[in-house]
């Protein structure tokens, strides 16, 4: 009987990635406006202002909405830290900002894990090259992945009211965020991903016959 052990390895292998495809998605149909309107609501609900008038953050959530086409987009975070991070009064923190920006991040990355989103790309500025006067300063530029603007919106309907963008306002004197969908990309996560499989199973596979056959000769 032939080594059915690569054939296994290797299905194995590609059901993880049609998962992981799945999961990461990215191509699905922009939202109704039924669609929209229940997943606001469901934000208000889960920040406990259900039935008052939608606030400015809500408002800005419709306005992302208009652009829907249901596929992935990255979002630019321009970032201006404070001098000093600014909490509420009772909340005891040190008044690092950048510790206060990174607390809010790694509270924030599971929920972006879960509706398929995922950091790309944070940086420190380094000086200037063309600022004309007037223009705002910044600190950090970061980018992050969406998988659709619903499910960014689904998480933040999970994270409202949990109280984790007090770390980010306590951090940022300012903030400049925008929605880009890339025309060129050599940030290629799935054939990435594909990759890595492919290396591990050959590998893993080789490894395997290797102590198999160390264990024959014994």
């Amino acid at each position: 009987m032939k080594n059915k052990r690569p054939v296994v390895i290797a299905g194995t292998l590609l059901l993880l990635y049609v998962i992981f495809i799945v999961w990461y998605g990215g191509n699905s149909k922009p939202m109704t406006p039924q669609e929209l309107d229940a997943m606001i609501a469901k934000i208000q609900k889960s920040a406990g202002k259900e039935g008052q008038p939608e606030p400015p953050a809500l408002k800005i959530f419709r306005e992302i909405a208009k652009s829907d086409d249901g596929k992935e987009y990255y979002m630019v975070n321009l970032i201006k830290f404070r001098k000093k991070a600014l909490y509420p009064e009772g909340l005891q923190y040190s008044d690092d900002p950048r510790e206060a920006d990174h607390r809010y991040a790694m509270m924030l990355i599971p929920y972006l894990l879960k509706h398929g989103g995922h950091p790309v790309f944070g940086s420190d500025v380094m000086g200037r090259f063309i600022h004309p006067g007037g223009a705002d300063e910044w600190d950090q530029c970061s980018v992050v992945r969406y998988r659709s603007r619903k499910d960014m919106m689904a998480m933040a309907a999970d994270i409202a009211g949990k109280n984790i963008d007090v770390h980010k306002w306590a951090a940022l004197e300012k903030t400049q965020v925008f929605p880009v969908k890339p025309f060129f990309s050599l940030f290629m996560v799935r054939s990435m991903i594909a990759g890595v499989f492919i290396i591990f199973g050959v590998l893993l596979n080789s490894i395997l016959r290797i102590v198999k056959k160390r264990g024959s000769i014994k």
